[in-house]
Formats: structure tokens, C-alpha cells, sequence
């Protein structure tokens, strides 16, 4: 079978995916994931009497506990198949990346299991976030003085 009658055969029998529908699930969903943020901002405020500054850092900490705790449990999985970039791409996403892969690799142990592959899958995002923050900083400096 050569290459293009095995990509013909695979489109016909792959299922087809609505991306109106998908757009529209992912928007919705990150939008309640950012109601929920600002609910949690304005509780910490209110309640904690906090300031802003340290409320948003708290609401952040919160997200990232509640999606590496869902991630454990298993239930993240499912609902991010269901939500996909919307529950995906916030900070919960980047959570659930780390936290996936310690739990791969917790059966080599705590060195070689989770301390050296719990970044596995998130790495790449610190990374090249650590140089682009230094590029466009050094073009701020330069363009518009510091």
C-alpha cells in the first residue's frame, strides 16, 4: 500500500470533528475557568481581607493545586477531553502537564522517576518562555529604555 492510498483509507475511517462546536466548548470553558479565578480573587479579598496582588497570586496557587489534585485523582483527563483547550491552555493546563508526568514515572522512585521527568512534558514551555521573556526584555530596554 503506498503512502497515499494509506492517508485516504485513514481520512475516510478517522472521525470527523466539528470545530465550530469545538471552538465554541473551549470558549465557554475558559471562560468559566476565568469566572472562577476572579470569584476566588474577589473571595480572598473579601474574606481575607488580602490585597489584590496577593489575592490573584493565591487564586493561582488554588487553580494549580485544584488541576494537579484532579489530575490525581484522574478526573482531569476526562474533562479536558471533553473541554479541550479551554480547560487546557490556562495555567491549569500547565499543571496538569507537570503533574502527569510525575505520576508516568513514580514507579522508578523519587530521583529517577519524578525528579527527572517531572518537567518532561512541561519543560520546553519553561524553556522557551525563560528566552522570550529575556529577548523581549532586552528589546524593551533597548527600544523603549528599561
Amino acid at each position: 500500500m503506498n503512502k497515499q492510498k494509506y492517508q485516504e483509507l485513514t481520512k475516510k475511517h478517522s472521525p470527523k470533528e466539528n470545530k465550530v462546536k469545538n471552538m465554541i466548548i473551549a470558549f465557554v470553558v475558559g471562560g468559566l475557568i476565568g469566572v472562577l479565578g476572579q470569584l476566588l480573587v474577589d473571595i480572598y479579598i473579601n474574606v481575607g481581607s488580602i490585597s489584590k496582588d496577593e489575592a490573584t497570586s493565591l487564586m493561582m496557587v488554588t487553580l494549580i493545586f485544584l488541576s494537579c489534585l484532579f489530575t490525581a485523582i484522574g478526573f482531569f483527563d476526562n474533562w479536558v477531553a471533553k473541554a479541550g483547550a479551554g480547560l487546557f491552555v490556562p495555567i491549569t493546563g500547565f499543571a496538569h502537564a507537570t503533574t502527569s508526568s510525575a505520576l508516568d514515572y513514580k514507579k522508578e522512585g523519587f530521583v529517577m522517576g519524578i525528579g527527572s521527568n517531572i518537567f518532561k512534558l512541561s519543560g520546553s514551555v519553561i524553556l522557551y518562555g525563560v528566552i522570550a521573556a529575556y529577548v523581549f526584555g532586552i528589546i524593551r530596554f533597548v527600544f523603549f529604555g528599561g
